[in-house]
């Protein structure tokens, strides 16, 4: 691996290059694509000069430009600019004390705005590598290939392609008039808007080799009542499920990292829904409108929530363990909330 700023060989292990002293990028732990946004933060600073991130409009239409995907993350990254993360760092670092303008802002993400460790990690070594701060984290996360060398995030792949078998809206057409759907075995992935706006359908078989729901897959299918989602989903995309008006009960599977923006939006009949512990964010109108839902358990996993995450929820009450992230959201978003010790108590 090369220095961005002169070339020089550098490696992951390293904090600095060093023959410029340059910071070198690193992942971390939880986060294996910190590296790209370190890569496209600091090229936003090297094409559009410094001034770059004093506009907030600018910067969050740049950071939007140049890192498209990753959702989760740039949000996150977002919300931290908004709450002052960055200025933070600037105004310690005119004492020209980068460490202790580090500290106070690690302070601030994880005792003022509720982060988890490994969140407020990410958050760090974006925006000091964005201002040129050599900083190591300490969940600094060294991938390894199976002989246990180092390896660049650009090898690292997951053993199975949620992409192999993708079931198409082309797909799903001979389906656009039948109440009872079965997706047959072996795909792999429901594309976006497969069955958006399908109004006949009633109840969907899913097979057991089903990775990831594609986004608003599923949106306004009003008469859809029966759903059962299979153990080896992963991921469920943006608005997955919104405006199921009929949809009563869904069980997230253990392996489902996110609830992100709009999934289960206006799905005015939900009551029941099981958050597993492999959770950790929910995202903005995540259960907006979900009216008739009432007590939902979200386990310690849960890192973040986005304050409108539960917007038109008026008898929502969230159970959920003392101290966790959650019971402090609760508390500072004036959310109804019963401490448990499991969700068994619910």
């Amino acid at each position: 691996m090369q220095c961005e700023k002169c070339g020089a060989e550098t490696g992951l292990e390293m904090t600095s290059c060093p023959e410029c002293g340059a910071p070198v990028p690193q992942n971390v732990d939880g986060f294996e694509n910190t590296i790209e946004f370190q890569h496209e933060l600091r090229s936003i600073i090297v094409e559009n000069g410094p001034w770059a991130v004093v506009d907030i409009d600018k910067f969050i239409g740049l950071l939007s430009d140049h890192v498209p995907d990753y959702a989760k993350e740039r949000r996150l990254l977002i919300n931290m600019y908004r709450s002052g993360v960055l200025r933070v760092l600037l105004e310690e670092s005119k004492k020209d004390n980068k460490e202790l303008a580090i500290m106070k802002a690690k302070s601030f993400l994880v005792g003022d705005m509720f982060l988890a460790e490994n969140a407020a990690e990410f958050v760090l070594a974006c925006f000091t590598y964005m201002l040129g701060w050599p900083y190591e984290s300490p969940l600094k996360y060294l991938p390894e290939d199976e002989n246990g060398a180092e390896e660049t995030p650009e090898k690292k792949s997951g053993p199975v392609d949620i992409n192999s078998m993708v079931f198409t809206p082309k797909n799903a057409r001979k389906f656009i008039l039948t109440g009872n759907v079965t997706i047959p075995d072996g795909y792999t992935k429901l594309e976006a808007f497969a069955f958006d706006k399908y109004n006949s359908m009633r109840t969907i078989k899913l097979p057991s080799s089903l990775l990831a729901i594609g986004e608003y897959c599923f949106s306004s299918c009003k008469r859809l009542r029966g759903l059962e989602l299979p153990e080896n989903l992963k991921l469920i995309k943006q608005g997955a499920f919104s405006q199921c008006q009929n949809l009563a009960v869904v069980k997230i599977p253990n392996g489902v990292l996110e609830i992100e923006d709009s999934t289960f939006s206006f799905c005015t009949s939900l009551e029941v829904i099981e958050i597993p512990d492999s959770v950790s964010s929910i995202g903005a109108e995540a259960f907006s409108g979900c009216d008739k839902l009432r007590k939902l358990f979200l386990p310690e996993s849960v890192k973040f929530i986005d304050k409108n995450a539960f917007s038109y929820c008026p008898n929502l009450t969230i159970y959920c363990i003392e101290n966790s992230y959650v019971h402090k959201y609760c508390l500072a978003t004036g959310m109804n909330c019963v401490l448990v010790s499991s969700a068994l108590e619910v």
